[in-house]
């Protein structure tokens, strides 16, 4: 009786166990579900229109090469190990200097950086903003994630007047704010997105008929602006997405007399070649450089690739972009402008280092007030 006793309790404690864990798997589902920063998966009709896209297999999105993006269970443990330990040089000493950014003080055809990918940019008449992440934290919880580096960025988005176009790159939290797309909905006529990233707007209030997708190879007009989705090698995923069920991309923007190049975040790769022979040159690029590694090179450039890439885009000058807002990766916060600075010099490259909030021509061959090395000296 004893053993029958025994056996009795062990089994009401599996039983216990189970329905505990049964309980905590339903309530992570229900959270994702209504937890509206994770945005929404795409639907099944949505899906098979993706289909006719080359590079859509199996439900997923693939890059134009193999890419690693994961580590192995002994690198991963390492990597941990790395992000705990304290380092001081992987954020400035203090809240960055930058400029206060006015709409309407400035002339037309210019580029306004505000850290990390978020730019503003005036070109063809028509004021665009780029993956304008403008929020506190890079995470869907806002109490979780490393802190942007200075309190306000340079731009008051309840300041900003009607923007004529959002163009995104990815999903990525530090690119597709919920906070930030809640400020801008009302006062925004187009969001210009990759495949799959049109349903985390909808949830998110943006009418449907504001919303178009594109995947690579699309090119088409917007308000006299001439537009391509061309490729990144990167990944995606947020929430309730799941990896790569929604599109990454770069962007070509050609205002007729001015033309940009916007790379989103990518590894190096081929594309940037067949970019350039196809839409190239640019007057100006605005080119990923930080949160890289060598262990993640393939999804992140490393600084001199992001020289190399410049050119093989055929640029005629580049403003380095993601980095001086947030720490995402293990490097000191101003190495990526700083390897990036050097490999330009070596390469003849024009570099263009804008304080935060400081408006760059597209078009100019004196780029001289718009790159200080201020970054030295950044209260």
């Amino acid at each position: 009786m004893t053993a029958i006793k025994t056996l009795r309790q062990k089994g009401l404690k599996l039983v216990t166990l189970l329905l505990i864990l049964i309980l905590l798997a339903a309530f992570a589902v229900l959270f994702t579900a209504s937890y509206r920063p994770f945005g929404k998966a795409p639907s099944a009709e949505q899906r098979e229109k993706y289909r006719q896209y080359a590079n859509y297999e199996g439900g997923k999105f693939q890059n134009q090469i193999p890419t690693k993006r994961g580590l192995k269970p002994a690198e991963t443990v390492k990597v941990m190990f790395e992000y705990a330990k304290s380092d001081p040089k992987r954020k400035p000493p203090g809240p960055l200097v930058m400029d206060r950014y006015v709409p309407g003080q400035t002339g037309e055809s210019h580029v306004v950086w505000f850290g990390h990918s978020a730019l503003l940019v005036k070109i063809a008449g028509l004021t665009l903003l780029l993956d304008p992440m403008l929020g506190k934290v890079p995470s869907p919880f806002p109490m979780i994630g490393g802190a942007r580096y200075s309190k306000q960025p340079p731009i008051d988005l309840d300041q900003l007047p009607e923007i004529d176009a959002v163009i995104y790159s990815h999903d990525h939290y530090d690119h597709l704010d919920y906070g930030s797309v809640q400020k801008l909905k009302d006062r925004v006529r187009r969001f210009i997105v990759p495949l799959g990233v049109g349903p985390h707007l909808e949830r998110w209030g943006v009418p449907k008929s504001s919303i178009e997708e594109h995947g690579w190879g699309d090119e088409f007009e917007y308000a006299g602006l001439k537009l391509a989705c061309t490729p990144a090698r990167h990944f995606s995923g947020r929430g309730t997405t799941g990896s790569n069920s929604t599109l990454w991309c770069s962007w070509v923007i050609d205002g007729g007399n001015e033309k940009l190049f916007f790379s989103g975040d990518s590894g190096y790769g081929p594309h940037f070649r067949e970019i350039g022979e196809t839409y190239g040159p640019f007057d100006l690029t605005l080119m990923e450089c930080g949160q890289y590694d060598e262990r993640w090179s393939g999804i992140h450039m490393l600084p001199e690739e992001t020289v190399q890439a410049h050119l093989d885009v055929k640029g005629e000058r580049m403003i380095p972009i993601h980095w001086a807002a947030f720490t995402l990766s293990l490097h000191e916060w101003d190495d990526p402008v700083e390897r990036a600075s050097r490999a330009a010099k070596e390469r003849g490259v024009t570099i263009v280092t804008p304080r935060l909030g400081e408006p760059v021509p597209i078009r100019s061959t004196d780029a001289a007030t718009s790159s200080s090395a201020w970054w030295r000296d950044p209260q």
